[in-house]
């Protein structure tokens, strides 16, 4: 399942550097997330980079995109070849 930003986000940009897909963009007014890039880390990390640093709490499963594990794995190594 990608993730998405919802209205409490802040624009701190804590979120944005943090990505290993470059799936998260600044928005207007708030930043959001691609959800055609965004594995959650899967392939990367251990869990969402995104959700760790972000201050506000503010970036959450978007139920548009469910996605199993295995998926998002698929997603990661079709953007990293």
């Amino acid at each position: 399942m990608a993730l998405l930003i919802n209205d409490d986000c802040t624009a701190c940009d804590a979120c944005k550097p943090v990505c290993p897909n470059e799936a998260i963009a600044v928005g207007d007014p708030i930043y959001v997330i691609d959800a055609l890039r965004c594995t959650e880390c899967v392939g990367a990390e251990d869990e969402p980079q995104c959700m760790l640093v972000c201050p506000a709490d503010c970036i959450v499963p978007n139920p548009d995109f469910a996605e199993s594990p295995a998926e998002l794995m698929a997603k990661y190594e079709s953007l990293h070849g």
